[in-house]
């Protein structure tokens, strides 16, 4: 996880810090090899410089982002 992935998170009150780390774990855990920055002020995963998956804050919550385009092997997605 790129650093300023865990600032972007470490910013964040306690109970979305445990969010955002969460999906950051998961995110890097399930896509190895990707590339993780922040992108438009979000922490973004990308394969083969294509943006894939990525999270970002909004007033209320945090919003869990899937780009267009990517193919899932997953039931039920």
């Amino acid at each position: 996880m790129h650093s300023d992935t865990k600032a972007y998170n470490n910013a964040q009150v306690p109970s979305n810090r445990a969010i955002c780390r969460l999906l950051a774990e998961q995110i890097d855990h399930k896509l190895p090899g990707s590339e993780n920055k922040i992108w438009h002020a979000h922490p973004v995963w990308f394969l083969e410089g294509n943006p894939i998956v990525g999270y970002s804050k909004l007033k209320d919550c945090v919003r869990l982002l899937f780009w267009s385009g990517q193919s899932f092997k997953e039931k039920g997605l």
